[in-house]
């Protein structure tokens, strides 16, 4: 049997009357930049989180980049950050001149650890972005108290986890800002590179959209230097059919990962673990196992393709090699770099094909 580790075209039949008919919409009317399509999904992607203001950008990246620049942060500022996460939330600091300061996880969810994040806040501290990983949210409540008994910013990256909550709380609604990835393989996938920033602050909504266009005022009116960062037409139309299904693909995402939980139970694999009162929407379905890549490499016999994210940690990157971080210094993200792996997880997985998978995870690491 071979299955994908994700699987787009799948997901696409089955809503392709409905994403054909919005692609033709847009090239009808011309509404490639700007227009009616942006502002829909604008308007609904914001009610869906719970937010006041909704900015479409090009990618996820830049809603970082733009995100940290409507609040002022520049050259000589410190941001503190995970530091087992993707390069494009550490990136986005150093783009704008700032410092980035890594922090370890927490042992059990995998996220940013709130105590060492209060522990690494100093004078030049100014913001601390918590990113929601694989889809499980950060300790939003004790980050939020850390961050406002310190005067200082709360951002959120979201590109991992849409409709992720905390009790009755989306997330994207607990800091200042939060900030959100489409890129294709992500539970709220666009067909191409595309990005949003959320925010409650009318003030701080109309700073990023004018950054993300060229500083505009109006049109050849421009009040500073921006760049060119906007969400367009087709992606926007594209994203608002599939908004409509993914409270439906949530739940088929999360009962994949209630038959991966039951079946690995008495496995050699440490399943993912989820907080009281936190919904884990799974981006991404991560075990922990000793060793991971012999695993893998025979699981990829075995017709099962499975990634890594992510096989080194932020600090041990070449790119940040002038940090003069060592392993000790992280100890729990360099450690479960050697020993994650990721599963096949989308809507479309079956239970037969769950079984296969577990079937197959159980004998490797069994013999």
């Amino acid at each position: 049997m071979d299955i994908s580790f994700v699987d787009l075209k799948a997901q696409y039949l089955s809503i392709k009357k409905e994403i054909d008919q919005a692609i033709l919409d847009v090239i009808h009317e011309s509404a490639f930049i700007g227009g009616r399509f942006v502002k829909s999904f604008e308007k609904k992607f914001a009610n869906y989180v719970g937010s006041k203001h909704c900015i479409g950008v090009g990618n996820g990246t830049d809603a970082i980049y733009l995100a940290l620049k409507a609040l002022g942060i520049s050259a000589g500022d410190e941001i503190i950050t995970a530091a087992n996460s993707f390069i494009a939330t550490s990136e986005a600091v150093t783009l704008t001149g700032a410092n980035v300061k890594f922090v370890d996880c927490d042992r059990n969810t995998y996220n940013i650890d709130p105590k060492k994040v209060e522990q690494a806040i100093s004078k030049k501290t100014k913001a601390i972005i918590a990113v929601h990983l694989y889809g499980q949210p950060a300790d939003m409540i004790m980050l939020k108290k850390i961050a406002d008994s310190n005067g200082i910013f709360l951002l959120e990256d979201g590109a991992q986890a849409h409709g992720a909550q905390i009790e009755e709380q989306r997330v994207g609604t607990f800091g200042d800002l939060a900030c959100f990835s489409f890129y294709p393989g992500k539970n709220l996938g666009a067909y191409g590179d595309a990005g949003a920033i959320v925010t409650a602050d009318e003030n701080l909504a109309g700073k990023c959209r004018m950054i993300a266009n060229h500083g505009r005022v109006e049109k050849y009116d421009h009040e500073f230097e921006g760049v060119n960062s906007r969400l367009d037409g087709l992606q926007a139309a594209i994203l608002c059919v599939k908004l409509a299904h993914l409270e439906k693909w949530t739940e088929k995402r999360r009962a994949a990962a209630a038959i991966y939980g039951e079946l690995l139970a008495e496995s050699r694999a440490i399943t993912p673990f989820e907080g009281q009162g936190f919904r884990h929407v799974y981006h991404l379905y991560v075990v922990r196992i000793k060793n991971r890549d012999t695993v893998r490499r025979t699981l990829e016999k075995q017709g099962i393709s499975t990634g890594i994210h992510y096989p080194i940690s932020l600090p041990m990157l070449r790119a940040y090699r002038y940090l003069g971080h060592s392993p000790k210094d992280f100890p729990i993200s360099n450690r479960y770099s050697q020993e994650i792996l990721s599963l096949p997880m989308y809507p479309e997985l079956n239970p037969t094909q769950i079984e296969y998978i577990c079937d197959q995870l159980r004998n490797v690491t069994q013999s």
